[in-house]
Parts: structure tokens; sequence; C-alpha cells
């Protein structure tokens, strides 16, 4: 019996539109980057948000293509994806896609294919802050550029540009106030924030991200294949950690306890082999290190085992847009005898980082320094990361 819990948020990708400004010779959402459609992309990025309802809005004969990039690039949500087809505008898409939404979802987010490499902390920022009460809630990024009110050839005024911003999707609503502003409007927006701050919606802004820029000439799409190409190159970082024998009650290592083995000691458990993990991960993102996020400033970690510091490293990479592929640590100390639990200890690191494979080793130092003589552990560990 299936007892997963009915989804409360609903994400409408918008893949619908003709794509001509962009010349490829096909729908836009269809056209490929790096091996796969723009849709593929954009869905890989919205099948992060666990437990969503995804509805794609495709173009009419298109229905098929657009649930196989889904079943692609969202194997793992497959049941919660389903696919309609689009109208002539794009609010009327849009429509499409609100009336495919199961009844338990109670927040919207409406997402444009054509921005497909969207982070999933801008999604998640959006979800917070409707979470926080909001009617509505758009990511928007500052006008740096010096704005001018031109008629013609001629610059007639200077625009402030304080006052403005560059908006961007998913645009996040709550279903019924998305829902009534349909239902009572008769005219055509650019977007959805704006018919819903017409029937009187308080729009909010959260911050948005240079990377959902809109895929909509040839130069944008340049643009898309280059930063895919340099965010498919691994990233590689080294973490190391040293603690000293001494702390209180039984070892933990590996993420596993110890009894009758002596503890390290250490602002938390003393877990070397989990420390140089964090500490690697942390590096190749360039993302500080387990002192930025987890030393004796932050006392919630005090005594935290590895679960706790892998879980929240493992979050902190996501919300940067970084996937962990691989790790390997090795650790130094002439005690505990690891081969038995090996397995264990690795299936518990791996669970932490989201099932990313890890493997640890042991080794000794032939009785040479103060691994050697008994004083300490240290461990050595290799992360690797992608986009």
């Amino acid at each position: 019996m299936n007892t997963a819990p009915v989804p409360t948020v609903g994400i409408v990708v918008v893949a619908a539109g003709s794509g001509t400004r962009l010349g490829a010779g096909a729908p836009k959402a269809f056209v490929g980057i790096d091996g796969a459609s723009i849709l593929h992309h954009a869905l890989r990025n919205v099948g992060q948000i666990a437990g969503a309802q995804i509805v794609i809005v495709a173009p009419e004969g298109r229905e098929g293509e657009a649930l196989a990039a889904a079943r692609s690039a969202v194997p793992s949500g497959a049941d919660l994806v389903a696919v309609v087809r689009g109208g002539p505008t794009r609010q009327q898409s849009v429509a499409a896609g609100l009336a495919a939404l199961w009844p338990s979802v109670r927040s919207v987010l409406v997402h444009d294919a054509a921005r497909a490499l969207t982070p999933p902390a801008v999604f998640e920022r959006v979800i917070e802050e409707l979470g926080a009460g909001a009617d509505a809630a758009i990511p928007v990024l500052p006008v740096v550029d010096t704005l001018k009110r031109v008629d013609g050839q001629h610059v007639i005024a200077a625009v402030d540009r304080a006052a403005l911003a560059a908006a961007q999707t998913p645009q996040g609503f709550r279903r019924d106030v998305l829902d009534r502003a349909y239902a009572e409007t008769m005219d055509e927006f650019t977007d959805d924030a704006a018919l819903v701050a017409a029937a009187g919606g308080l729009v909010r802004v959260v911050a948005g991200d240079p990377s959902a820029f809109k895929i909509t000439g040839p130069d944008d799409l340049a643009r898309a294949r280059s930063m895919l190409a340099q965010d498919s190159i691994p990233r590689v970082g080294i973490g190391t950690d040293v603690h000293a024998f001494g702390g209180d009650g039984n070892l933990w290592l590996a993420g596993v306890e110890w009894p009758g083995e002596p503890a390290l000691s250490g602002h938390s458990d003393g877990d070397a082999v989990a420390h140089a993990v964090v500490d690697a991960l942390l590096a190749a993102a360039g993302l500080g290190d387990i002192g930025t996020h987890f030393g004796t400033s932050h006392p919630e970690y005090a005594g935290a085992h590895a679960d706790v510091f892998l879980a929240r490293t493992r979050a902190i990479l996501a919300e940067a847009g970084w996937r962990i592929g691989s790790v390997s640590v090795q650790f130094q100390s002439n005690r505990p005898r690891f081969s038995t639990r090996r397995e264990e200890a690795q299936r518990v690191l791996s669970d932490a980082l989201g099932g990313a494979p890890v493997s640890v080793t042991a080794t000794t130092t032939d009785g040479l320094g103060f691994t050697g003589a008994g004083e300490g552990l240290s461990a050595f560990a290799v992360a690797v990361i992608t986009r």
C-alpha cells in the first residue's frame, strides 16, 4: 500500500511556447542543450523539490516528449508528474496547468521551462515565503544598468532604478488566491504576479539568482550551453581532521558507536572521519570549512554525531546548487579494528549524504607519530561534487 503523503505544493512548468525568437525550428522547451532538452534541464531542478506535484504544460503533439523528459529527469517522482496541453496564450496554458493540480495542493509555483537553470534554492525561498503567510512571492534581481526613458532616438529622462527589480520564476501563490484571480480576470497579463496584484493580492519578493535567466534568443542558448559545460566538470575537495583520545563515553567513529573503545575528545563527538568528510565537501564547493558552519560558536552541535553533520552539509551544498558525487576517506589509528564494521559504517555515512557512495579505509603508521603512539586519530578525505 502506498503511504506517501499527498502533495501540498504544486509546480506548474510552462513549456508550451513556440520559441520563434530562438529560431531553432522547434518549440523552445524541446530544443537541446548539453545532450538534453531545455525542458529536461528545467525538470531536473524542479524535481529536487521533495514531494511536490509537477504539472507540465506542453504544446499540442508534444505531450509524449514532455512525459519522457519528466521520467528521465525526475525518475523518483514520476507518479507525481502530469502533462497537459497548453493553450494559445500563456495565461490559458497556466490555467490548464492549474486545473490539473490535486485537491491537496495549497501552494502553487508557476515556472517557465525557459528558465531551465534556476537553482532549487530559489524554489525553496519562494515556498518558505508562502509558508510564512504571503499571498504571493516572486524571485527578483536588482536592476544594475542605468536606465533611460526614450522617445525614438532621444533620451527623455533618467529612470530611478532603486525602485525597480527584474522578476524571475518560479512565482509562488496561495492556491486560493491564484484560482480566484484567474476566475475573475478578463485581461491578459505578462506574468502571474501582475495578474494577482491586479486582483488585490499582495506580492512579496525573495532573492532571485543570475542562473535563472530566461532562454529567449540564440545568445541565451549559447550562455546556457556554456554554463552547463562548466558545471559538468566535477570539483574535488580535500579534508583532514585530527582528534586526541580522552573524551567521555564510548568512541564514535565513521558514524557508528564502538562500545568499549576510548572516546575521542572534541566539541561534538570527535568523529574525525565524519569531520574530514565535511571539510572535503565544503572545500570542493568553496563554502568554507567545518569551523565556519559547526565550530564552537555553534553550541547546537555540541555532542552531535555524524548523521547531523553530514545531513546539514549535504543541505548546505544543495542550497548552493551542488550535488555530491562520491567520497573516499582514510583514517590512521591503531584502533578500533575497523574491517569488521566497514560496510555498516559506509552505509551510515552514505545514508546521511543522501545515498552518495562513501568508501572508508583504515591504516596504521607502524608505531610512528602520535597515531602510532595511540595518542589520537587522524583522517583524510577526498570528495567529488558536481552541479
